[in-house]
């Protein structure tokens, strides 16, 4: 390889990593915590594949880049929903377009009992979307036999999501 070839490799790199870069989002505010109360509703081994609808309270922050880190899952209700415990923390919801993102090291675990088979859910990453405030996701399949059904969380401060 001659020293012409080389150079424009290497701008050529360059410039794939800006034109990538371009393309990228982030979440705002910046710098913030934020609690997104709502309801999930999952499937699992434990629940024999019947879903389970559950309220659930996510916290964490927005950090400096506009990555949003969940630090915190409270999930509550009746039945099952007092088992998860959450595995994987933090989950990085990363935006990937002005109305979707995904949420990566998605994951929880239910000890099995007498009464139903234990569940080892993730770490899996899902994907979301995002508008009127409102966080959302439907049937995203987790490791180790388990869905997402439905997920609608509304984060405070709402989010912005910006190219």
């Amino acid at each position: 390889m001659n020293f012409k070839t080389l150079v424009s490799l290497s701008a050529l790199a360059v410039c794939m990593g800006a034109a990538s870069m371009a393309n990228a989002y982030s979440i705002t505010p910046v710098n913030t915590n934020f609690t997104a109360p709502g309801t999930i509703s999952v499937k699992s081994p434990s629940s024999y594949q019947a879903a389970v609808n559950c309220r659930a309270t996510f916290t964490g922050n927005v950090d400096a880049a506009g990555v949003a880190k969940i630090t915190g899952v409270a999930v509550t209700g009746g039945g099952l929903c007092s088992l998860p415990k959450i595995t994987g923390l933090p989950w990085t919801l990363t935006a990937t377009g002005t109305t979707q993102g995904s949420v990566s090291n998605v994951g929880y675990t239910i000890a099995g009992s007498i009464l139903y088979p234990a569940s080892k859910c993730g770490a899996s990453t899902i994907t979301s979307s995002y508008s009127g405030g409102v966080l959302t996701a439907s049937n995203q399949s987790l490791a180790g036999n388990c869905t997402v059904v439905s997920l609608s969380v509304k984060p405070t401060p709402a989010f912005t999501i910006v190219p």
